[in-house]
């Protein structure tokens, strides 16, 4: 494995390639069926993505805004809950095809699908939640409000994005590979993993203090002789 990598997904991804031929003892080998690693972008690449949506709802995001990003959830072709909920719905069927009554008193398949219907039913109450929710964003201020108010209601967002976890600097850009200069994103990442890194980030510049410098000690006394 290479030391530096221009970006820290494909670090990541020959982290994971590295450990599944070790556990898998092909280490070395040339396989015929190269392993595949999958490439997690910015929220930013994609805005209309549900990372990339998360990372545009932010606190101060309009009320005309919001209530476009709930649409682009729920709407009715492409939305994310939609499809998350005809997902779940054919997990659910794809249960019903190998159900059997034949024990009535041990039918794991028959719960399985009654927890898969169950969270499509609450899929679709959350669609219509939603829809009212949508018409109602356009009541609230635009303005944030006094901090105060908000200790009276918890938070609900409970994950952070990998960009948010890693920083802005760790995920690659999402400009195309051909416009990239790879020696220079090497050389960008070995600087920051250096261990003298966050010293020279810490240290102060010399303009930054007006503090004089510090006076040279006072000559010394030439020693006594006898």
């Amino acid at each position: 494995m290479p030391e530096f990598y221009p970006s820290i997904g494909e670090a990541i991804g020959a982290a994971m390639q590295h450990n599944i031929r070790l556990a898998h003892g092909s280490e070395g080998s040339n396989s015929d069926t190269p392993l595949q690693v999958r490439y997690l972008p910015h929220p930013s690449a994609d805005p209309y993505s549900v990372p990339g949506m998360i990372a545009r709802l932010t606190e101060t995001a309009t009320p005309h805004e919001v209530a476009g990003i709930l649409e682009e959830v729920k709407a009715a072709l492409a939305g994310a809950l939609p499809q998350l909920t005809e997902l779940v719905a054919a997990a659910a069927d794809w249960t019903r095809a190998r159900l059997t009554f034949e024990n009535p008193h041990h039918n794991p398949t028959f719960d399985t699908w009654t927890r898969l219907a169950a969270a499509a039913r609450l899929l679709r109450d959350v669609q219509e939640e939603l829809e009212v929710a949508e018409d109602m964003i356009a009541a609230c201020p635009a303005e944030l409000s006094d901090p105060k108010y908000r200790d009276e209601v918890p938070v609900l967002q409970t994950r952070e994005l990998l960009s948010d976890v890693l920083g802005s600097d760790a995920i690659a850009d999402t400009k195309p590979p051909a416009a990239q200069n790879p020696g220079a994103d090497r050389q960008r990442a070995a600087r920051a993993s250096s261990p003298h890194a966050a010293i020279q980030r810490t240290a102060p510049s010399a303009g930054a203090t007006s503090e004089p410098p510090a006076s040279p000690p006072p000559p010394r006394s030439p020693p006594h002789t006898r």
